[in-house]
């Protein structure tokens, strides 16, 4: 079994920063990628930035330059780092990873999220 736990959400002025973080635990061989999602209210849920097991990353056009993705493998933890936010930015935000469990089955595992609201 893997667990994905996320934290670091709240209320921030737009303009500021926060720091995303989400730890996967449980049966794991290897995490191929890890990731994070939003969804706003009356939104679909859309990808906000991925990196990969080598440390590629990629990110959704609207968060180029305010957002940066890292991770830390001994932890297996995804960090989100969150600056210059916008009201715009104001979601829950779900951590996503494809993990490797310890019988070489790889599946795909979500974060039960964590809101992020930003006011103006």
């Amino acid at each position: 079994q893997v667990q994905l736990v996320e934290s670091g959400g709240g209320l921030v002025q737009a303009g500021g920063s926060l720091r995303l973080s989400c730890a996967a635990s449980g049966s794991i061989r290897r995490i191929n990628y890890m990731g994070w999602y939003r969804q706003a209210p009356g939104k679909q849920r859309g990808m906000v930035a991925l990196i990969t097991s080598d440390g590629s990353t990629n990110y959704v056009n609207s968060v180029k330059g305010r957002f940066t993705i890292s991770r830390d493998n001994a932890k297996n933890t995804v960090y989100l780092q969150m600056n210059s936010l916008k009201p715009d930015d104001t979601a829950v935000y779900y951590c996503n990873a494809e993990i490797t469990n310890i019988d070489y089955y790889a599946m795909n595992y979500w974060g039960k999220g964590t809101l992020v609201t930003v006011s103006s």
